[in-house]
């Protein structure tokens, strides 16, 4: 598999799914993430991109319409139909995108996978089988089922497919939010990072990658200048748990043709926890944790114990910042009992 993505790309992800997705609302928000005394968006123009609107709630239906649409052009669509491993939403994409195409979709998940999640899988007519404790054992499995059935193998993430439809995102951002000068997306594998970073150096807009603190896969991989695995213990661990970020993102946050690389920046439990109460207390939008995940960045203030400048992102004054609520594939019940950070 190639590890660069490119403009070309997410043009044509953009023709492929148009009419297939639903292009991306934007709202201003400002104030938010102001309350308290950190007061870290004072000054800046802020915005939400509100792609947990998206078809199965999440950013990731962009990715499998372009996957599967860009197979059934090629007619590389199989009669055993398409298999996934996820960690909920990326399953969810690609049974909703397997359902428009008239396939099968077998969906291996970790067995502690949000049962919301589950549900809805099932809604969509997948087979659902569950598998160990963490995307890296259903990963396993569901490349042998792909071996052994002849089932397409789709990904989570790490497929230029995949990315450069995610990427689709960003150009939408761009044509509604003109003059913007920062993107914030969270972090898992890298996929939609990868994306929308491309898109983003495309326009001039400065792209933050978003992780939380104990599970940062595409830092790690950064540091190190190649992919590596990581640990993976946070409350968002079920949307953003990946061991191992895709090489497309590792390239997508390299400096290129004097053109800056993207920011690479950890936030602790507790702001994503913060973040995604704000939002519904203060907004009444309800998000997962992972979507929450890129405006507690705005939240997090380096402590005693942190490098400042691994944590958080405060805007300059008068930069305007579009922050990416990427999925709400959630329980909200959970919102009141949130789990306790780690």
């Amino acid at each position: 598999m190639r590890h660069q993505l490119g403009y070309d790309d997410i043009k044509a992800a953009a023709e492929r799914i148009a009419g297939h997705v639903r292009p991306v609302a934007v709202a201003p928000a400002e104030g938010l993430g102001d309350t308290g005394s950190t007061g870290r968006t004072e000054g800046a123009e802020l915005w939400l991109a509100l792609e947990y609107l998206q078809h199965t709630g999440s950013f990731k239906a962009r990715g499998a319409q372009n996957f599967l649409r860009a197979h059934r052009e090629a007619g590389t669509l199989p009669d055993a139909g398409v298999t996934i491993a996820s960690g909920g939403n990326a399953g969810l994409a690609c049974a909703w995108a397997a359902l428009r195409q008239g396939v099968r979709a077998t969906v291996f998940l970790p067995a502690n996978a949000p049962q919301v999640k589950i549900a809805r899988l099932r809604s969509y007519g997948a087979d659902v089988r569950l598998v160990g404790t963490e995307y890296a054992e259903a990963l396993a499995a569901c490349e042998e089922f792909a071996a052994t059935s002849g089932a397409l193998a789709s990904h989570a993430y790490d497929h230029p497919l995949i990315a450069a439809g995610a990427g689709t995102l960003m150009e939408e951002i761009h044509a509604r939010v003109p003059g913007l000068d920062t993107v914030l997306v969270a972090v898992g594998g890298g996929g939609l990072f990868a994306g929308v970073a491309t898109a983003a150096r495309q326009h001039g807009i400065h792209a933050v990658a978003v992780e939380p603190e104990h599970s940062r896969a595409l830092h790690a991989a950064l540091a190190a200048g190649r992919p590596v695995d990581v640990t993976v213990d946070s409350v968002a661990g079920d949307s953003l748990g990946a061991r191992r970020a895709t090489a497309l993102a590792v390239d997508a946050a390299r400096p290129e043709g004097g053109v800056s690389g993207a920011r690479s920046v950890l936030v602790p439990d507790e702001a994503i926890v913060r973040a995604r109460r704000e939002l519904w207390e203060d907004r009444r939008i309800l998000v997962e944790h992972g979507a929450a995940t890129a405006l507690a960045a705005l939240l997090t203030e380096p402590g005693t114990d942190r490098d400042s400048d691994d944590y958080g992102y405060r805007p300059a004054d008068g930069e305007k910042v579009c922050v990416i609520l990427c999925g709400a594939n959630t329980d909200p019940a959970t919102l009141s009992a949130s789990p306790e950070p780690r």
